[in-house]
């Protein structure tokens, strides 16, 4: 059985950010997450996505905050279990909680501090018999690595921001033959980021269909052709790759059945003090979490973890007086 003072359930930013905010404190942390490398969405689903609200960084990318989180904490030599999915809580008689995953792992900790961000992520998928066929052959749902469609012949769906930000930067940064595919003619998106589709369709740039989906897919060993339902018939389009960005839909899984307060898909907290659940002695940070005024915002997830920390050693060691230590004083080795 792996024992820790702190587990962290979800290795995104604002569980990284805890091992550090820990660390200060002389807590140790064990960080459990389904993904098979640390990073959470920012690794997993956007690593080349620029973020503009942390900081000190007018603009980082998603993957470099990921790489810089994993530097940041390094001294406090957190220990991690990957590729497995927190499924069970129990409580034992001396206060502390054993977490087990889906392959069985066993963790013991008098503090869980859940950070899953939103939840487990699935793809919406449109109702194509044989989508699944052609799932990472020729289909993706998500763009982790751009490069990888640089002058490729693309189809993309859908109506919203990640629809409309992919087709303008494949066709200008990656010299790819793009065409949009939208249901209607209204668009969920950023106006400008609309205008700007539009301006590129007038231009040539891009290819622009509205009023029209995807109905049928066709290949051997890989997606060749897709078939477009447009108001003029059917037609059919070679393709190397097809993106249907319908965005993702967020489950809390197995945590949703931990007897923890729920409101509207998110954990209930106490923001007033430090962000715990009805349940003492477990918490959650981030994205996952819900209060009056909440804002789902990375930054935010850091205020909330190192609030977390402080009650966490109080909680860990109630006999002792945590004097607040300033990092610009004492720097990191010397916590």
């Amino acid at each position: 059985m792996i024992t820790t003072d702190i587990l962290i359930i979800g290795a995104g930013p604002v569980g990284l950010f805890t091992v550090f905010e820990a660390g200060l404190l002389k807590l140790r942390c064990h960080l459990i997450d389904s993904l098979a490398e640390p990073g959470g969405q920012c690794a997993e689903i956007y690593p080349k996505k620029p973020i503009y609200d942390i900081p000190g960084f007018p603009e980082v990318l998603a993957g470099d905050l990921i790489s810089n989180l994993m530097k940041q904490i390094e001294p406090f030599q957190p220990t991690f279990t990957l590729g497995e999915s927190a499924v069970t809580i129990d409580e034992t008689e001396d206060n502390q909680y054993i977490v087990t995953t889906d392959k069985g792992t066993k963790h013991k900790a008098p503090i869980v501090a859940i950070a899953g961000g939103l939840g487990v992520f699935t793809p919406r998928k449109p109702p194509i018999s044989n989508i699944n066929d052609f799932e990472d052959k020729g289909i993706k749902y998500i763009v982790k690595n751009p490069e990888d469609f640089r002058n490729q012949k693309v189809v993309i769906s859908g109506g919203g921001d990640s629809a409309l930000d992919w087709t303008i930067y494949f066709a200008d940064q990656l010299n790819c033959d793009v065409t949009l595919v939208h249901r209607s003619q209204n668009f969920r998106a950023h106006n400008d980021s609309v205008q700007k589709a539009m301006d590129m369709a007038a231009q040539g740039k891009i290819n622009l269909l509205l009023d029209s989906e995807v109905v049928g897919l066709n290949g051997s060993e890989k997606l060749e052709e897709v078939i477009i339902k447009t108001k003029a018939g059917e037609m059919i389009e070679k393709v190397d790759s097809w993106l249907p960005l319908f965005g993702l839909t967020p489950k809390l899984g197995p945590i949703a059945e931990w007897g923890l307060e729920i409101e509207k898909g998110a954990i209930k907290v106490d923001n007033a003090t430090d962000y715990t659940t009805n349940r003492p002695g477990i918490y959650a940070i981030g994205d996952v979490n819900t209060y009056p005024g909440k804002l789902k915002l990375i930054l935010c997830g850091f205020h909330e973890a190192t609030i977390m920390c402080q009650s966490a050693f109080a909680r860990i060691y109630p006999d002792k007086k945590n004097v607040l230590k300033y990092t610009t004083v004492n720097g990191v080795n010397g916590f």
